[in-house]
């Protein structure tokens, strides 16, 4: 089970770090990368998406802030950097060379 749980991590490293990089000002708040995680197939609930959020922020590739219960959540340049293949995130799934 846990091999299946790291997986499920790292994929939703990807999805969180790959929907802010598609964003103008690369950010998103939490409940709108809750359901781009879903539509994903990635439906463990708000509490495992900040957790990976929360690991996203310690490896430098995303910041967070709170405003009114919800995180505002910004890629840094490492983390976009991830999303569009120039550098690679131990632990988090790599985005396939098609896009």
């Amino acid at each position: 089970m846990s091999d299946f749980l790291d997986i499920m991590r790292q994929h939703a490293r990807l999805i969180v770090l790959r929907a802010l990089a598609a964003e103008p000002n690369y950010s998103h708040n939490d409940g709108m990368l809750l359901d781009i995680a879903k539509s994903f197939s990635v439906d463990r609930g708000r509490d495992f998406l900040r957790n990976e959020i929360r690991w996203l922020e310690n490896v430098g590739a995303v910041t967070v802030r709170e405003l009114g219960g919800a995180w505002i959540v910004t890629a840094t340049q490492r983390g976009v950097d991830h999303a569009e293949r120039r550098i690679v995130l131990e632990g988090v799934r790599r985005p396939s060379a098609g896009g």
